[in-house]
């Protein structure tokens, strides 16, 4: 367990899942939404974001969040476990819209795990895209791990992801 993706619909708690492993197992972290947002929600070219994340997996050792759909096709290879936060789309949208609302209120408007210049916000775009994940990303995130060589867990609640990390901080 040297390179662990962790994917899933927004709000199911990938970036809190990746600081846990990253707190249990030393692993670095990386935080994609932090490498591929630019300043004011911009977003990068395909080209550029795609080298820039050929190099974050260059390490030989990571813990990485986040989606981007456009670049599973190298990171899945790349990892030796997967975890796919599967969880109920109405617990991810609570949470995505708790986070969004309690991000605009404290920590100046913008989350650690997010690049400089990309405050938090409440988008109507982006509630509509956690509402849709089961339906429009999630059949094409199982498709591209079916064939996962790895190590892949798929936990369908917090209370499975639970189990699993408290586990992983037993001693041996």
């Amino acid at each position: 367990m040297e390179r662990i993706l962790i994917i899933g619909c927004p709000g199911a708690g990938k970036t809190t899942a990746a600081r846990r492993l990253a707190a249990i197992t030393g692993l670095p972290l990386i935080h994609l939404d932090a490498h591929y947002w630019r300043p004011g929600w911009r977003e990068p070219k395909r080209d550029l974001w795609r080298a820039q994340v050929r190099e974050l997996l260059a390490g030989p050792r990571w813990i990485m969040d986040g989606n981007y759909g456009g670049t599973l096709d190298l990171r899945i290879p790349a990892a030796d476990m997967l975890i796919h936060l599967d969880f109920p789309t109405a617990l991810c949208l609570r949470r995505a819209a708790w986070r969004s609302l309690a991000g605009m209120a404290g920590r100046g408007g913008r989350r650690p795990d997010l690049a400089e210049g990309c405050a938090e916000r409440l988008d109507l775009s982006f509630l509509r895209y956690v509402l849709r994940y089961r339906r429009d990303v999630r059949p094409r995130h199982l498709e591209k791990t079916a064939d996962f060589a790895g190590d892949l867990r798929r936990f369908a609640s917090p209370r499975e992801l639970e189990a699993f990390l408290a586990g992983l901080e037993r001693p041996a």
